[in-house]
Parts: structure tokens; C-alpha cells; sequence
């Protein structure tokens, strides 16, 4: 018998779980924005034209980064 009980989640299906992805988006949110004010923010502030592919990937980045973070706790927490 295999115990009966549900399996466990894998790391990827417990880094994809809500709390990890509210984190990262408030990563995203705090470190993106910094980040574009220290690299645009002359164009945010002023009429001057902004690049909006390095706006998005700027909040992006910090996502794809705490979501990372979050796998590679994940796994090593599997691990044991």
C-alpha cells in the first residue's frame, strides 16, 4: 500500500502556491519600481519619452528572482 494519503507537492507546484506569488510581487513592486527611478526616472519625472520593455522587465527581474528563491528553498527543504 502506498499509505493511502495525497503525495506530496513538488518544489515547483509549492513555489507556484499564493504565498510565494504574493511575495514576489511585492518584491517585484518594491525593488522594480526603485529600480526604475534610479534608471528612468528622469523620463518619469520629466516629459521624456520612457522605455516601457526596460519598465516591464525591470518589474520582471525582481519577480523571476524571489520566485527562484522560493524553488530553491523549496527543493532544498525536500531534500531533507
Amino acid at each position: 500500500m502506498d499509505g493511502g494519503g495525497p503525495a506530496a507537492p513538488t518544489p515547483l507546484q509549492e513555489t507556484l502556491r499564493w504565498p510565494n506569488l504574493r511575495n514576489a510581487l511585492v518584491v517585484a513592486l518594491v525593488v522594480g519600481s526603485l529600480l526604475n527611478l534610479i534608471n528612468q526616472g528622469d523620463a518619469l519625472l520629466q516629459d521624456r519619452p520612457v522605455d516601457w520593455l526596460k519598465l516591464g522587465l525591470t518589474y520582471c527581474v525582481p519577480f523571476c528572482v524571489a520566485l527562484y528563491g522560493a524553488y530553491s528553498a523549496n527543493r532544498l527543504h525536500r531534500r531533507g
